[in-house]
């Protein structure tokens, strides 16, 4: 239950001291996995201290064990090692210090640790953490490499003199860490987060040479893996050599079997791009040259041609053409010409034979009465009635004499 304290009614240190002390006892004895990191075994002392420390955080606790506990086991762990110890939490009330008293330590087998990698290694698979798909491209010639490697390591010497020896302009930044022991996980993790942030860093190679499953074992650290796999620059992950495979290989977006290896496969052989250079402009070279040709050929070949040697030819042809299709349509125009010349004539002989004009040119004429009617009949005519004439010049008036043989009307 929470205590009900103010700053009026405050507890002494003793009293808060005490409770803490309570709480821890009622936690019980617990199992605990950790790095030992400090061993103190005092000559002629009764007990032994030492420090077990979480190598994927930076949080240690101290642990105390009786000789004989840590006996048992002194033949097979030392400072590094990876131990499961049994112990009760203890509160050390006049210093304010929490412990661990231990009675049983364990130590963690090569067989029990890979048994846990790979446990690791099938959760993270499962989240998707060593997809083909998140794997990131190398840049072709970064502009600056970032290299995690241990300080004056033979990692490190092999991937700079190597890659210079390729490339001699490439540029490094290098972080120095530890590459085992319980500070490597977070010191590489620091190293990379930095590169990463780097603005110029194109690519990060973390590299380490072989050794034992228990001196790899940081980077098969689920942090370093996590860390790794959020990263935006390209990682290229070369630790120790070809049989070694930590997990750092699988979320890694290239995997060297040797730093040596991973120089060769970041930085390109300078005299190898000038061969290949050279080559391909030999090859370009040859394909116009090929093409240049070809169209030589074509263009002589269609010169040699008698429609490309004599050109005009074509034309004096098709001229004779034009000349015997014109003519010909002259004389077929002079034919309709006539022909309808000759129909007119005679259309128009008919048209004047038949006209009354023609025939009032013959010497008749057309009598009509006052009212315009054509006289046909002499009976329609009366004795002195005016009549109008019409020859082929013009007109004139006569009358009509009178009759005396003609009955009176």
């Amino acid at each position: 239950m929470a205590l009900n304290t103010s700053a009026d009614t405050p507890l002494p240190v003793g009293e808060v001291s005490r409770l803490i002390g309570g709480w821890i006892d009622r936690l019980g004895a617990v199992w605990v996995e950790g790095q030992i990191t400090q061993l103190s075994r005092r000559p002629g002392a009764g007990v032994v201290f030492l420090t077990l420390r979480d190598p994927s955080h930076d949080i240690s606790i101290n642990v105390t064990c009786y000789r004989q506990v840590f006996d048992a086991v002194a033949d097979v762990v030392s400072e590094g090692a990876r131990v499961v110890v049994h112990a009760k939490p203890e509160w050390y009330a006049p210093r304010g210090q929490l412990s661990l008293r231990a009675a049983e330590i364990r130590p963690v087998g090569v067989g029990e640790l890979l048994a846990r990698l790979e446990q690791l290694k099938r959760a993270l698979a499962a989240e998707g953490l060593f997809a083909q798909n998140r794997k990131k491209p190398l840049p072709f010639l970064p502009r600056l490499i970032g290299l995690v490697c241990g300080r004056a390591s033979a990692a490190e010497r092999d991937v700079l003199e190597n890659a210079r020896r390729r490339w001699p302009a490439v540029r490094f930044e290098v972080r120095n860490v530890a590459v085992q022991g319980v500070r490597a996980v977070p010191q590489v993790v620091q190293a990379v987060k930095e590169l990463d942030a780097h603005g110029d860093v194109d690519v990060i190679i973390v590299a380490r040479g072989g050794g034992s499953v228990e001196d790899l074992l940081p980077f098969s650290d689920e942090q370093l893996v996590r860390t790794v796999a959020d990263c935006r620059t390209p990682v290229v992950s070369a630790i120790g050599h070809e049989p070694d495979s930590p997990l750092l290989d699988l979320v890694a977006d290239l995997r060297a079997s040797t730093p040596t290896d991973a120089a060769k496969k970041v930085v390109p052989d300078v005299g190898e791009e000038l061969e290949r250079v050279r080559l391909l402009r030999d090859r370009a070279l040859r394909t116009v040259r090929g093409l240049v040709e070809r169209e030589e050929r074509g263009l002589a070949h269609a010169l040699a041609r008698p429609v490309m040697e004599h050109p005009q030819r074509m034309v004096e042809v098709r001229a004779d053409e034009v000349d015997a299709l014109l003519a010909r349509s002259r004389r077929t125009l002079g034919h309709l010409l006539d022909r309808a010349d000759s129909e007119l004539s005679h259309t128009r002989a008919r048209v004047r034979a038949l006209s009354p004009a023609a025939t009032l040119e013959r010497g008749y004429a057309v009598l009509q009465r006052a009212d315009g009617a054509v006289v046909r009949d002499p009976a329609e005519v009366a004795d002195g009635e005016e009549l109008r004439a019409r020859v082929a010049a013009g007109e004139f008036r006569v009358r009509r004499a009178d009759d005396p043989a003609r009955p009176a009307p």
